[in-house]
C-alpha cells in the first residue's frame, strides 16, 4: 500500500505537493468516493479519479528543456502567460518541470512525470549542483566573489557555500560576467545572492544541471534524456555527490 499523494504524483498527475493540494480541495475520489485526508493509503486495485478523470500508470518520461525568458516554470497559467510545457507539445504524457526557473531566467530546466525522481533532485537533503551565467551591474571583487563562495546572508538563512568565478568583467558598460555553481535550490536564490553582495543581476541562464549540458540546443528546444542519464542523475542525488 502507498499513500495516495505519492501515487498520483508517480502517475505523472502532478507533482507531490500539487497532489496534496487537490486532496484537500476534495478533487480525488477512490473507488467513487471522495477522499480529503493525506494519509490515505491505496492499493494497485483501488479505482483513483482526479478532477474526475481516471487516473493510470504512465509510461516514465524524462526531458530537458532550454527554457526561453519570460515563460512559467508551470503546466498551466491562470495569467495565460506561456509555460513550459508549451514547449514539447509532442510529449503524450502528463509532464511537470522539476523544480523551477524564474519567469526572467532562461536555461535549462528537466520535466518528467516521474514523481520520485522529481522528488529525489528537489529534495534540500541531495546535492545536485547547478551552474549559472549571471551578468551583473558592477564590477565584481575577488572579495564578493569569496562572500558567495562562504556563503551569504538571505532572509531565509545563509546560503551554502558555491563555487563562483568571473568570466569578464567590462568597465565601460559597468557590467560583469560570473559564472556561480550552487546545489541550493531555494526561490531566486542566485538573484537574491548577487542583490545580497551589492551587484543586481541584469540577465542569468542556467547553463549545467549536474553533468548535463544544453549542447547544441537553442532555446525553446528540447530532447529526451537517455536512460543512462536518468540513472546517473539518481545515482548523483542519492549519494550527496557534488
Amino acid at each position: 500500500m502507498e499513500r495516495l499523494q505519492k501515487v498520483i504524483a508517480h502517475c505523472g498527475v502532478a507533482s507531490r505537493r500539487k497532489a496534496e493540494e487537490l486532496i484537500l480541495a476534495g478533487k480525488v475520489k477512490v473507488n467513487g468516493k471522495i477522499v480529503v485526508e493525506l494519509g490515505t493509503k491505496v492499493t494497485s486495485s483501488d479505482t483513483i479519479e482526479v478532477e474526475g478523470v481516471k487516473i493510470e500508470g504512465e509510461n516514465k518520461v524524462y526531458f530537458l528543456l532550454y527554457k526561453p525568458t519570460g515563460v512559467i516554470s508551470a503546466v498551466s497559467d491562470d495569467k495565460k502567460r506561456k509555460v513550459v510545457t508549451d514547449f514539447l507539445p509532442y510529449v503524450k504524457e502528463r509532464i511537470y518541470p522539476v523544480g523551477r526557473l524564474d519567469y526572467d531566467t532562461s536555461g535549462l530546466l528537466l520535466l518528467t512525470n516521474d514523481g520520485e525522481f522529481a522528488n529525489l533532485l528537489t529534495h534540500p537533503k541531495y546535492e545536485v549542483h547547478k551552474t549559472y551565467v549571471a551578468r551583473v551591474k558592477g564590477l565584481v571583487s575577488r572579495e564578493s566573489l569569496r562572500m558567495l563562495e562562504r556563503g551569504v546572508k538571505l532572509e531565509d538563512g545563509i546560503t551554502a557555500p558555491a563555487r563562483a568565478k568571473v568570466v569578464s568583467a567590462d568597465k565601460t558598460k559597468n557590467k560583469t560576467i560570473v559564472e556561480i555553481t550552487i546545489h541550493e535550490g531555494r526561490n531566486r536564490q542566485v538573484r537574491r545572492m548577487f542583490d545580497a553582495i551589492g551587484h543586481p543581476v541584469q540577465k542569468l541562464k542556467r547553463e549545467n544541471y549536474a553533468f548535463l549540458h544544453l549542447g547544441g540546443l537553442g532555446t525553446g528546444d528540447s530532447r529526451e534524456l537517455t536512460p543512462h542519464e536518468v540513472k546517473q542523475l539518481r545515482a548523483l542525488a542519492e549519494s550527496g555527490t557534488k
